[in-house]
């Protein structure tokens, strides 16, 4: 059964034109490596636990994982590279494609490092409207991966619960942003709308009725005997083991360290609410569950703090740049929070039309590394769930 696939892969073509199926180079090196009699499974790259096109080899002895090692390139799109040969304005959009998910925090990152650089300054209100954005669009990207990891461990229910709540975010957030997907409302010097009275009234209404139905979700899901067995104890990840592949957010602080960039080097007006960092309280693929549902119930009270605190004035600076704007010569580095972790953009410019690298930090990338250690020796059915409990948007990953 060596190479047998999960993917929907045709067998045909692979067998008439050997050697040109990707990735082949890594399943040659995979296959020297392995124990006669085992088993080499791929799960991906279109395998649906992978979320994405993903392609996870593994090595198998019986039902147990005795190696496996992710590889990636099947969706890479060169953004750094696109970075380093559009305008500042031009490459603005990209930002929403890295990670699709959470892409107001992929905004920030990429805007905040330009504006360090180039020394502007934001309106308050703009500020607020950035973090009310950013947070909702956090709680957005919570829900999803709560309905999806569910789905992953064969429940198929609560995902139809979870996209009925992100609709509901996605109709706020289109207001000051007109898309629901590849948001980019974020610009040098401020944002691009300002929130009107029904965005503020919907956002009123949303906070209360998610609360109710995270109630719900606690009752139909987190205490269900049989969720709870499907992961707890399953995949421990420590301290060590996320400081050994540079693991950060949720995978990180329920290892239990209380790391959030929001806190730790604060920008826009983080420094200027007050919210918990949720840790642990175990390690494992429930911990990481319980973490991210606590954030949820965070960025709702940051978002609150945030409805009161919001002034009125402009949303953008005054003489903000233009579309034939340079960046001055130097370099800048901005860290943000993303869903997945530590989000990171290094920005270095000689003063031309186009920046001289883009360097992008994607969390997602070092909390896949950490998957190949915190699977193996597991049964094939719980290495899934450890790569659900990750959270992995590919399109960030590759990038």
């Amino acid at each position: 059964m060596t190479g047998c696939n999960l993917g929907f892969i045709n067998p045909l073509s692979v067998l008439e034109n050997p050697g040109t199926m990707a990735g082949d180079f890594y399943s040659r090196n995979f296959e020297k490596k392995a124990v006669p009699g085992r088993i080499i499974l791929n799960l991906g790259p279109q395998h649906p636990s992978t979320h994405g096109v993903l392609r996870v080899l593994c090595e198998l002895d019986g039902e147990y994982v005795a190696r496996c090692e992710p590889v990636l390139g099947y969706l890479h799109r060169m953004h750094e590279k696109m970075g380093e040969v559009k305008t500042p304005w031009q490459f603005l959009p990209n930002l929403g494609r890295i990670d699709y998910l959470h892409p107001l925090a992929w905004n920030w990152a990429f805007v905040g490092a330009a504006e360090k650089l180039a020394g502007l300054t934001v309106p308050p209100r703009a500020e607020w409207l950035r973090l009310i954005g950013c947070e909702l669009n956090r709680v957005g990207s919570h829900l999803l991966w709560w309905g999806a990891f569910v789905m992953d461990l064969g429940g198929f229910t609560p995902i139809l619960y979870a996209f009925e709540e992100r609709e509901k975010i996605n109709d706020i957030l289109q207001i000051i942003t007109g898309s629901r997907l590849t948001m980019s409302n974020f610009r040098f010097g401020g944002v691009c709308a300002d929130g009107d009275s029904r965005f503020f009234r919907l956002i009123q209404e949303f906070i209360p009725y998610l609360r109710e139905r995270l109630k719900m979700y606690k009752g139909l899901v987190t205490d269900n005997v049989i969720l709870r067995r499907r992961l707890e104890g399953i995949g421990p990840i420590d301290v060590d083991m996320c400081q050994r592949y540079g693991a950060t957010g949720p995978i990180l602080r329920a290892a239990g360290s209380p790391r959030d960039t929001r806190q730790d080097y604060p920008y826009g007006v983080y420094d200027q609410v007050d919210f918990p960092i949720p840790t642990g309280p175990v390690n494992d693929s429930f911990g990481r569950y319980l973490v991210r549902l606590v954030e949820i119930e965070t960025s709702l009270s940051i978002v609150e703090q945030a409805l009161k605190a919001i002034p009125e004035g402009p949303i953008m600076m005054e003489k903000a740049p233009k579309v034939t704007w340079k960046l001055p010569a130097g370099e800048s580095y901005m860290a943000v929070e993303g869903a997945r972790g530590q989000i990171c953009v290094h920005l270095v410019s000689d003063g031309g039309q186009t920046p001289y690298r883009v360097k992008l930090r994607a969390p997602g990338f070092s909390n896949l590394s950490l998957f190949a250690e915190a699977a193996q020796g597991t049964i094939l059915a719980d290495a899934i769930a450890i790569l659900g409990s990750l959270d992995l948007v590919i399109p960030e990953v590759d990038r």
